[in-house]
Formats: C-alpha cells, structure tokens, sequence
C-alpha cells in the first residue's frame, strides 16, 4: 500500500511559527520526499526519522547541525540507495541554494542577532584531480581568461550582505548573511565537467564536483574564523540544457528497469539536502579585502646627490630560486612547491637537491611527461630568460659634471674619465617601452614612478628629445647613459635625461 505524504516545505514551516523544536526536524522533509508517492518504509528510512529511532543514546550528544542548506535542483534517479546523491547543473545558468536555520531553542545563542559568514566553493570529487587541483585550474584560467569558474548571481538573490568573488580565487565566492532572516543565493558554475577529462576518443565522461559550503562566526577580533556547519553535495554540470537531457535519459532508464531491480535505486527528489562534511582545510579564514587595484608603489622624495629615498619600500622578492645540491630532501618538497611543481611532491619525497639535479632531461620527461618535464628541467639548472634589451645607467655626479666641462674630449666608452672610476647599473626591459623604462628607473633610485614626470634622450647640439617606445625599441643592445634629473617646474616630480 502506497501512502502520499505532503508537508509544507522548511521555510514555509519557518514563516508560519508552527513549534521551533518540530521545525527543526521537519525543515527538509518536504524537498526529501518531493512530489512522488513513497511506501511507510521508505518515509521511514528518511535520516530525520532514523535519528529519532537512534536517539537512546545519541551517538555524540555534542554535535550541532545549526544550519541546512538545500539547492533546488532535482537529483538523478540513477543512483543507488547507499550512495550519494548527484545533482545536473546547466553551465551558466542561476541555481537557488536556500539558506536555513537549522538550530533547535537555545542552540548557539551567540549568533543571536549578529552576522555569519559562509563560503562558497566549487572543488572536486575525485581524489585523483584533488591532488592536482592547483594545476587544473590553472589550466582553465589560461584555456578560458577572464572567465570564473563560480559567480554569485546578485540580482536574484536575497538577504545576502557584501558579497565578494576574490580574482585569484575563481572557485569560491564568499558573503554575510542573517540566519534570522531569509536567505537565498543564486550560484552559477561556469566550467562543465568534461573540461577536465582526458580527450581520447570523444564522448568522455565527465568528472563530478562538489558544491561546499562552509560557515563561521565571528570571533572577539571581528573576524569570521570559528567554524559553525559545512555541508556538500555532488553535482555535474553539462553545457546549457544538457542536464535537463540527462536527467529525463536517467528517468527513462529507470523507467525501463523492472520493480525489483528499481529497489536498488534512490528516488529522485525535487531538491537536493547538501549533507554534513568535514570544513575545507586550505586556509584560516579572515576578512579578506574587497579585490581591487592597490597601487603597490608608496610616495618618496627623490633625495639630493644620489637619489635616496626618505623611507625606504619594502625589498623585492629574490628574483631567483635555484636549488642547491645541499638542499634537503624536506627543503626539495617545498622548492618543488614554491615553483608550482605540487604535482611531483609524492614522486620525489626522498629526494635532495643532489639527487635532483643528477637528473637528466630525458630523466625529468619521462617522469613527468614533456611539457611539465621541461619546465621542470629548466627550473633545475636555474635557466633565465635573456632580456630583449639590456642597457647601463650611470646617475651623474657633481665631479663628473665639473670634469666634462673642463675636458669634454677626455671622454672614454667604458665609463673612465680621466682617470676616475664610476659604478653603472644595469637595466633589464622586456616590453621596450617609456612606462617600463620609467618603472626601471624608479626602481633604480627607490622612488615612486609618478615622481618621474618625463624622460627625455639627449641629442645633437645638446636638444632633449622626449622618449617614445620607438625609441627605446631602437636602442643599442648595452647602450651606455649618463643619468641627469632635472626639477620639473609645476610639481614635485622630476624629469629624466639620459646623455
């Protein structure tokens, strides 16, 4: 005997002020069961009434499910009953997760009218691609530039405050919200599935992800670091109405299965309940600025004589990473980290910097395979690339200046004038143009690029002519200049002449 079983879904229960301590065992029992007709035993079978069968004793009377998220999207009916359930998404297209307060009286009465945050992310299912995650996405950023692989779509959602999507993260997105309040997001997920398979014969399966959402509350400091609830669910996404596709191919699969065998399989729900996991354990999370364009120069007087700054900026980075055949096995890991070569940790645990750079090429390749081979053997020997232009630069100093007037002609190409000695430095330009030309220079003399207001190239009988990217593209490879500055009249820049 069939029973059809009907109540109101969790935020209808939410709104009507039915029992809080009922609501909160109900919240999900109308997107379980959807719209089709179950048997007693499968209502039964449900989580919610298996935690109430098990509930003398409970297993760990600590645990706190304060929220439930659910994403109004149909799960396939092609899965069996002890699996996880998966989820079809159309590329690009907007998808409700509601945001549900979850907590029973009393829970958590810290957050009591105060904000929580949750992240949202979209990772991989397979352990294998988890592994390589850095690297795959990498990968998408360069085949797709200036695509996400998630977005929030803002429009359409609800009760959601600071929203935020960081460039350098194009899997997670981010925001506040009040769990008193309703709340809905509206995800989009960008990439398909069949974008990270191996291409062999056409037709490739494509691989699942997960949806994972992670929630924390605020700590003394105001920043959302204390873990509250994670909950994930397994999704593919197909290129626009290919899910629909699949989920009516899966239905008539399953139509065609006979009542025996249709046992083995989950009903399909009209929604899917993203189910409790562990906390995603990249990073701490912090309030992260909103992404921007922060000038990364600070403002310095250029200083008498030889051009040294009042306050001196932050050093560079080192601009080599060379391994060392002293280098330990424990230091190797994390060069191979630092120089985006994660992939490779676990096949070179034991090794040193020694054993290392006793590699061959034809070693590295084969290991490897040829693109990340060779990448890899370059980055072992230390391999740079030559600039396309490299000229040296002299600051002039008061004595120069004194002895050209004195003797003009006593002028020699290395830099020796009458028997003085004088220190060039050289600059490297791989745009070959006036703003990285200026940059150079600045950096040269510690400044601030926009205290340099031109730079001029002196020419015959002593006329300044101003510096183009032409210009600088016809230069002679380690050409030599006398660097003079020169106050410009309406600010306190400087202008740049190069003798």
């Amino acid at each position: 005997m069939a029973w059809a079983l009907k109540l109101p879904l969790a935020d209808e229960v939410i709104e009507s002020g039915l029992v809080q301590d009922f609501d909160a065992s109900l919240s999900g029992i109308g997107q379980e069961l959807g719209a089709g007709a179950y048997s007693m035993s499968d209502v039964l079978a449900l989580p919610i009434f298996k935690q109430e069968e098990s509930s003398l004793p409970p297993d760990n009377e600590n645990e706190i499910l304060p929220f439930q998220y659910v994403l109004c999207a149909a799960t396939s009916p092609a899965v069996k009953l002890h699996d996880e359930t998966l989820t079809y998404l159309n590329q690009g297209q907007s998808y409700e997760i509601r945001m549900l307060d979850n907590r029973k009286l009393g829970e958590l009465p810290e957050i009591n009218g105060k904000l929580v945050k949750s992240i949202f992310r979209v990772v991989f299912h397979d352990r294998r691609l988890q592994y390589t995650e850095h690297q795959q996405l990498e990968g998408w950023r360069w085949n797709r530039p200036g695509d996400r692989i998630l977005d929030i779509d803002i429009p359409m959602s609800v009760g959601i405050i600071d929203p935020r999507a960081n460039p350098t993260q194009l899997n997670t997105v981010e925001f506040l919200w009040d769990p008193a309040k309703r709340t809905s997001v509206f995800i989009q997920v960008h990439c398909i599935s069949t974008e990270f398979t191996m291409r062999k014969h056409g037709g490739e399966k494509g691989v699942p992800f997960r949806v994972q959402i992670d929630t924390f509350k605020e700590n003394e400091n105001g920043d959302y670091t204390e873990h509250l609830h994670s909950a994930s669910c397994q999704i593919k996404v197909f290129k626009p109405k290919g899910a629909d596709r699949k989920q009516k191919t899966d239905r008539e699969k399953m139509e065609k299965r006979t009542p025996h065998e249709k046992e083995k399989y989950q009903p399909s729900y009209e929604t899917t309940i993203l189910t409790e996991c562990s906390p995603w354990p990249e990073i701490t999370y912090v309030n992260s600025p909103s992404p921007g364009f922060n000038s990364s120069h600070s403002s310095f007087s250029l200083g008498e004589g030889n051009g040294s700054p009042n306050h001196q900026p932050e050093p560079p980075p080192p601009v080599t990473d060379n391994l060392l055949p002293t280098t330990t096995p424990q230091e190797a890991q994390q060069w191979l980290h630092r120089n985006r070569f994660s992939t490779f940790t676990r096949l070179f645990t034991n090794f040193s910097g020694a054993d290392l750079l006793k590699l061959t090429r034809d070693d590295v390749i084969q290991i490897c395979g040829p693109a990340d081979g060779i990448r890899l053997f370059n980055a072992l020997k230390g391999r740079m690339v030559r600039p396309r232009l490299t000229i040296y630069v002299c600051q002039e100093s008061v004595q120069l200046r004194e002895q050209q007037q004195q003797q003009p002609q006593q002028k020699h190409e290395d830099g020796d004038s009458n028997g003085t000695f004088f220190v060039y430095h050289a600059i490297y330009l791989e745009e070959l143009t006036a703003v990285e030309l200026t940059e150079k220079i600045a950096q040269l003399f510690s400044i601030s690029p926009r205290q340099i207001s031109q730079i001029y190239k002196q020419g015959p009988t002593g006329i300044h002519v101003l510096i183009s990217d032409e210009m600088i593209q016809n230069f002679q490879e380690e050409a030599c200049f006398i660097l003079d500055t020169m106050k410009a009249e309406t600010n306190d820049s400087y202008h740049v002449i190069l003798k």
